[in-house]
């Protein structure tokens, strides 16, 4: 058996950015930017009104002005305002050129074409050019793209972003055992799970996740299923990869050409898991069990996916919270233990079986336990990965 480091040095070793895309901001969400975006003009681009009012050069209380027209948003006063006049203005409009402040409205009493200027505040209620950024702002690369980020973008009178293509993830599950969701299952059979969760996750990180018929437990099945996975960047099969009779995964995968990295990690849960690379795809064989499949998908299958969309090759990044109850020590693997990230801290789930879907999902976090970390008492600092 090999560590869980171990085993995400060789995954990172056979990982590499993919090839980027051009896309329009309104398909940029949640993708990684690749080439940083540069502003092609100030925000905003002129001197712009902070406040409805009046634009003024060198007013104080109790001027008298006439209004000599207005501006507003999209629409500027294109004259000179001198000293004893006034233009009305609106939020967002260029302030013209002379004017020095803008006296909002509450602080005039008008008649007709006439303003009288009750006060002036301290502030001028102008913002000037560039006041938000500069021509040439830069957005650096890589991020994922947020809501933000888009708005930014935009702003920045930029169209469309560089991003790095969708991993193409093909999710291959197998079993005599399982059905799928909403079929009625054999006496002997269970409805397949962790396909569902994967796809779920990956779908989260930024991949193009595709779920495959369930591969039967034949060697002309699985070859079967193998063959609609061209074209993936990765293959990741959950279940038969183990060493009874009925896992064939291993001994098919070898005979379609994979070249395998490692098999079997020091980890509760998790310990029968394989990697290799198959062809042009790297291919990540997860244990069967429910939990053990999810808890490999964010302990590698992210970090993996992660590095393909060029946010560099990096564990999955862990916490640290106090520790809410006394725990035993831990034994020779690295065990990841479902949690619950409470007010009082980081509390451990009684039942760490790797069958108990319902324990993970009343779990907000994965306590990790280093091979061997003695007992730890209420108060103690642990890491953890949140999920």
């Amino acid at each position: 058996m090999i560590s869980v480091s171990q085993a995400l040095d060789h995954l990172f070793a056979k990982t590499h950015p993919l090839d980027t895309e051009d896309v329009p901001l309104t398909q940029a969400l949640g993708r990684t930017l690749r080439a940083p975006v540069f502003a092609t003009r100030a925000q905003p681009p002129f001197a712009a009104s902070a406040m409805d009012g009046y634009a003024v050069a060198d007013v104080v209380a109790g001027d008298v002005l006439p209004v000599i027209g207005e501006a507003a948003a999209g629409h500027g006063f294109r004259s000179i305002v001198t000293k004893g006049q006034a233009v009305r203005i609106f939020t967002g409009a260029p302030v013209p050129e002379g004017a020095n402040r803008v006296i909002i409205q509450e602080d005039v009493t008008r008649i007709g074409d006439t303003i009288t200027v009750n006060s002036v505040e301290q502030g001028r209620n102008i913002r000037p050019a560039g006041n938000d950024f500069p021509a040439g702002h830069r957005l650096d690369a890589p991020c994922v793209l947020g809501p933000n980020d888009i708005a930014l973008i935009a702003a920045m009178n930029a169209p469309c972003v560089s991003v790095t293509r969708k991993p193409v993830v093909a999710i291959l599950s197998t079993g005599d055992e399982l059905t799928l969701p909403g079929d009625t299952p054999g006496p002997d059979q269970i409805t397949a799970s962790n396909t569902y969760g994967l796809h779920a996750l990956l779908s989260t990180l930024g991949a193009d996740a595709r779920l495959l018929p369930i591969a039967r437990d034949t060697r002309a099945s699985l070859r079967a299923a193998f063959d609609l996975t061209q074209g993936a960047d990765l293959i990741v099969t959950i279940g038969g990869a183990s060493v009874g009779d009925h896992d064939l995964v291993a001994d098919v995968t070898q005979e379609l050409g994979m070249q395998r990295a490692f098999y079997k990690v020091a980890m509760r849960p998790g310990k029968p898991l394989m990697a290799g690379q198959m062809g042009d795809a790297l291919m990540i064989g997860l244990p069967g069990n429910p939990v053990s499949a999810m808890v490999c998908g964010h302990v590698f299958v992210a970090p993996v996916i992660r590095a393909m969309l060029g946010q560099g090759a990096a564990a999955a990044p862990r916490l640290r919270a106090v520790l809410a109850q006394d725990i035993a020590e831990n034994g020779p693997r690295e065990h990841y233990m479902r949690a619950s990230l409470r007010a009082d801290g980081l509390r451990l789930h009684d039942r760490q079986d790797s069958a108990l879907l319902s324990v993970l999902g009343a779990s907000n976090a994965l306590a990790i336990r280093p091979v061997g970390d003695p007992a730890r008492k209420a108060g103690d600092l642990l890491d953890y990965l949140p999920i």
